[in-house]
Parts: C-alpha cells; structure tokens; sequence
C-alpha cells in the first residue's frame, strides 16, 4: 500500500533513478527498464513521456533509441518528480482522506501527521537524482 504516491509516482521515480544509476550506458530503451524494474513497460513508457514532456528526461527514436536523463542529476530534485507527476497533494490533503480536514478543522491524525509530512517534503527537496548516480551510492538497480 501507498502511504504518499500514487503507483504512477513510485514508477516515475524509479525510471528516473534507474537512468541515473545507469547514465554513462546513455540511452535506456523502455523494454529495458520494464524488465529491470518488474514493470509493465507500456505503463513506464507513458509515465516516463510525461518527463519528457516537462524536460527532465528525453527520448529517442530507432535501434539505438530510448530515454536518458535530459538534465543534470544535480538539478533534479525527487520532489520536483513527485509534484510533476502527483501534484502537491501528499503535502496538502488529509492522510485519512477527509475532504473536511484543514488546518481550522483537523481530524484526529491532522497535527500528528503534519511534522511528517513536512520531514517528508524536506527530505525530498534536499535529495537530488545524482545521490543516485554509481559513483554516490550502491547500486540499487542490479543488472
């Protein structure tokens, strides 16, 4: 279960880091990074499209095609995906669900669940794409 992000989410960030794990090799084609992730490869190829669309990723065309990052790692926040991809509603709507909860009239969990969700909104604007990179970090992304 989704505590945050929606399915689409987890998917666009994993594509993401897979291509920041897997940068120097160039272009990544879908079926590759299907295959790798235990994704639908349809699902990811629309989901990392909508990257593209925004410049954060790019795509080619032919035998030699297939998605890379189109910036650099350290200008690519997992906050700025999540908010591409979900909006900012794992930051402002209710944990529970309740369209009623708002800070003049929280639920139970409101003030409980705030610093959490705060943590969770720093943590992610101050992690950037190239902490993934091989040379930062182990490789989560085994082939």
């Amino acid at each position: 279960m989704t505590v945050l992000f929606s399915r689409k989410c987890e998917y666009a960030l994993q594509g993401v880091l897979y291509l920041a794990q897997n940068r120097q090799r160039g272009n990544i084609s879908a079926e590759e990074i299907a295959t790798d992730l235990g994704i639908s490869q349809d699902f990811i190829s629309k989901t990392l499209q909508g990257l593209v669309k925004v410049g954060m990723i790019q795509s080619n065309r032919g035998k030699m095609g297939g998605f890379s990052l189109a910036r650099d790692p350290e200008s690519i926040t997992l906050l700025e995906i999540v908010k591409i991809i979900d909006g900012n509603e794992a930051f402002e709507n209710c944990v529970m669900g309740l369209p009623q909860c708002h800070s003049d009239s929280p639920c139970a969990l409101h003030s409980k669940w705030q610093p959490l969700r705060e943590a969770a909104q720093a943590m992610l604007s101050s992690t950037t794409v190239a902490q993934f990179e091989p040379s930062k970090t182990e490789v989560i992304f085994d082939r």
